[in-house]
């Protein structure tokens, strides 16, 4: 099995899709094809990139090919079971599974202005009246999820799912970005922050070599 990602600096679905993978605890390739590069065309054309149309991650399993990350969360939980991902009450994985499909269609004003940029800390940012609007709405759902089902641990349904691994990338942006968060929403992110899997994602971020230009220029 082999997971193909884009930088880790940027790619906010790579970052899903790689914690997806970690979770199902399956053994797996990593293939970094790096953004808007040669390689990434070519692999968009003609390779192993081509069945997604260009879009990562993307996953190989033998025969089986798998794009977009809530695609591959869905195809590793029926080969592993959902309870490496789901919470185990219905009340509790209803709102679990409502929050990952709310990240995953949603919140275009925060993706717009704040892309994801594990290695910078922006300045004298100042969102977008619609921005603030999705990140005070992210912000409710962490609320409500950490006060009715956090008890068993740091994470929105207290153990690390699901949920945690659509929310990382908003995490690395609230970081970014400094956004202001209340006390709670600063312990969960932290609690994201020095998973064992993140901090190995950050430390690679950080030794990659490309950059993108028009994501580093975001400072309002």
């Amino acid at each position: 099995m082999k997971l193909i990602v884009g930088n880790k600096n940027y790619s906010s679905w790579s970052l899903r899709g790689w914690l997806v993978a970690k979770q199902s605890g399956l053994v797996f390739e990593e293939i970094t094809v790096p953004l808007y590069s040669d390689e990434f065309e070519a692999e968009r054309e003609g390779g192993e990139l081509s069945p997604s149309s260009g879009k990562v991650p993307i996953l190989w399993d033998e025969e089986v090919v798998v794009w977009d990350s809530l695609a591959i969360l869905e195809y590793l939980a029926d080969k592993v079971g959902r309870e490496r991902y789901w919470p185990k009450d219905d009340v509790a994985r209803g709102m679990a599974r409502s929050m990952v499909a709310e990240m995953h269609s949603s919140y275009q004003a925060l993706r717009s202005e704040c892309p994801m940029n594990v290695r910078r800390r922006f300045d004298g940012f100042e969102p977008s009246e619609a921005a603030k609007r999705d990140m005070l709405r992210i912000l409710q759902l962490w609320a409500e999820a950490r006060s009715r089902f956090g008890s068993g641990g740091p994470f929105l349904f207290g153990t690390f799912g699901a949920a945690d691994i659509f929310y990382a990338p908003v995490v690395s942006r609230f970081i970014s970005y400094q956004v202001p968060v209340p006390g709670f929403a600063a312990a969960y992110m932290q609690a994201v922050w020095e998973h064992d899997w993140m901090k190995a994602w950050v430390a690679a971020s950080e030794n990659e070599e490309w950059v993108i230009e028009q994501y580093e220029t975001q400072t309002a």
